[in-house]
């Protein structure tokens, strides 16, 4: 079954655009996601996403850090340019699902019932965490390891099996 023509992602936020002022560009960016995601909610399967807000990093959601920093530690996390470039991708791919281009699976993480969303072309992963009539944002990055695309591929395939056998 096939959605259409192939999906055309929004243009990426460049940091190149911003005169090499990073507080600029981080307010621009987090324009993007406090539009797409605090003063409305994408919806997801008819229920909406939300971002989680607590803990705040310095006034800012926690999920915004999450989609564009890295770091295991939550109060070290530094800023990822090619995270931050992305800020469009997370609510246009979320609101595009159903799409042949789109790979969406579910599943377990401790108690939690994750759905992933995955680009192949894009290489871009986003994952929501269901809950009781909504889904919350839990984050989304670049997929830069081979051995992650794959992983995530086989994990794709392996849920569509069990879904269809």
């Amino acid at each position: 079954m096939s959605n259409g023509p192939s999906l055309t992602f929004p243009n990426l936020v460049l940091f190149a655009d911003y005169d090499g002022n990073f507080e600029n560009y981080f307010h621009a960016v987090y324009e993007v996601f406090e539009q797409d995601f605090i003063k409305s909610s994408p919806y997801f399967n008819k229920q909406k996403v939300s971002a989680q807000k607590h803990p705040e990093v310095d006034g800012i959601h926690r999920t915004f850090y999450h989609i564009t920093h890295e770091g295991e530690d939550e109060k070290s996390r530094t800023p990822d340019i090619r995270r931050m470039e992305r800020i469009r991708f997370p609510k246009f791919c979320i609101t595009s699902c159903p799409h042949d281009d789109l790979l969406v699976w579910k599943n377990k993480r401790g108690k939690d019932t994750r759905v992933l969303i995955f680009n192949e072309d894009q290489e871009y992963l986003i994952v929501l965490t269901e809950r009781n009539g909504y889904y919350l944002f839990w984050t989304a990055y670049l997929v830069e390891q081979s051995h992650t695309k794959r992983k995530l591929i086989k994990e794709y395939q392996d849920f569509i099996k069990t879904k269809t056998a």
